[in-house]
């Protein structure tokens, strides 16, 4: 998984994965069927260890609101990407960017796209429970924010701080719209 996450798909070889694992190319084959196998169930292991608060807890349980998820998700991202000892940015953002195996990419897409659905049903259950004005668009803003988490990782592969993703995090939630109380109503 970490030589995938460093390397990227395409510029690790047999050999990395083999000498990192100790086995030789048969072993691999048997054992994984293929490169791209392999990938997969390394970017499985990723998602499984490095993404806890994305893939549902705190969207749907651990944050009684929307804006409370959220900003989980984003402070989560802030410890992971900055986590010392491992390999910076997003192992899935990392891949996307530097392979052009079609299937691949089409893999990677729907996990992206998973994370996005997740968050847009966040938001939308925020809407519905009256945290949010009607009329937000949950998918707009469910755009809006993995694309910040998206930059986060590119910013992190690129040596950003964690004061400096955290200041990130903290601009987006500012980007929150914030649901107008009566008075303000009124005014308009």
């Amino acid at each position: 998984m970490e030589i995938f996450w460093r390397q990227g798909y395409e510029a690790t070889s047999l050999t990395d994965l083999t000498s990192a694992m100790g086995i030789n190319p048969p072993s691999l084959y048997a054992a994984f069927g293929d490169k791209e196998q392999l990938f997969l169930e390394a970017v499985e292991r990723y998602e499984s260890c490095h993404r806890g608060s994305a893939a549902g807890g705190c969207m749907f349980g651990e944050e009684p609101t929307a804006r409370g998820a959220i900003e989980r998700v984003l402070r989560d991202a802030v410890d992971e990407l900055a986590k010392p000892g491992q390999p910076r940015g997003c192992m899935l953002m990392m891949a996307a960017t530097n392979c052009s195996a079609e299937s691949i990419q089409t893999a990677l897409a729907e996990r992206r796209a998973e994370s996005k659905a997740l968050i847009k049903k966040r938001i939308a259950m925020g809407i519905a429970d009256g945290e949010l004005e009607p009329g937000t668009d949950a998918g707009a803003l469910a755009e809006f924010y993995t694309t910040v988490l998206a930059g986060m990782s590119m910013q992190s592969r690129d040596g950003a701080t964690r004061k400096s993703l955290e200041a990130t995090a903290a601009a987006a939630m500012r980007a929150w719209p914030e649901k107008p109380t009566r008075a303000k109503r009124r005014a308009a």
